[in-house]
């Protein structure tokens, strides 16, 4: 069970795991910094060794601290060594291209939704530094999208964790099931979504001019 496996890493390394992931995740490392956010809010709810309230706190504090790093280094690197580079961290030309369009179109809106889209979530902060995005705008976005993200997912995983622990029997078990396959269906939805929405943008990226 992931939360099993979880439970030694928690224990030596408790909310600074957290925070750590979250922060590199967040500067553009592959990492999977929104599953430890769930399996620790999970753990929080089954366990009670953790304190949720530290976990949103550092998970908030990491995600913006880590956005900001992965700021300055695109901004400082540009896009031709992201262009040169990336692609060992997965920063494919593609993506680059499409997170060109995306930000020239919409901004601050990419900084704070991609929040909640995984290729996004990894590469925002390093795409907006690689375009030139002003750095109080990019503040003020990236701390909502943060505290919207770490917080909210934490919360509700909290809070499902909580009310299913107490809720035993057949009763519970049932809850537990339509729980899992709800969030299961939400999950499949949102990534088909996500698919299609950054096909139908890096196709118009492409029919963009470069200039």
């Amino acid at each position: 069970m992931f939360l099993h496996h979880l439970d030694p890493l928690l224990v030596h390394y408790g909310y600074g795991l957290v925070g750590l992931v979250v922060m590199l995740e967040s500067m553009g490392a592959p990492l999977p910094g929104e599953s430890l956010l769930i399996g620790t809010a999970l753990y929080c709810a089954t366990t009670h060794k953790l304190d949720i309230g530290w976990v949103i706190l550092v998970a908030i504090v990491g995600a913006v601290m880590g956005d900001n790093l992965g700021y300055l280094i695109g901004r400082s690197l540009g896009f031709r060594a992201l262009a040169r580079w990336g692609r060992h961290v997965g920063l494919t030309e593609e993506r680059l291209t499409l997170g060109r369009y995306l930000f020239r179109r919409h901004g601050g809106k990419v900084v704070f939704f991609g929040r909640f889209i995984a290729v996004l979530r990894t590469f925002a902060a390093l795409l907006a530094g690689a375009n030139r995005m002003p750095w109080s705008s990019f503040l003020l976005w990236n701390a909502l999208g943060g505290i919207g993200w770490a917080g909210g997912y934490t919360m509700a995983a909290y809070l499902l964790g909580s009310q299913v622990e107490k809720i035993s029997g057949p009763i519970g078990i049932g809850f537990g099931i339509v729980a899992v396959l709800v969030i299961a269906g939400a999950f499949v939805f949102l990534k088909r979504n996500e698919k299609r929405l950054t096909e139908d943008a890096l196709a118009a990226a492409k029919r963009e001019p470069t200039h």
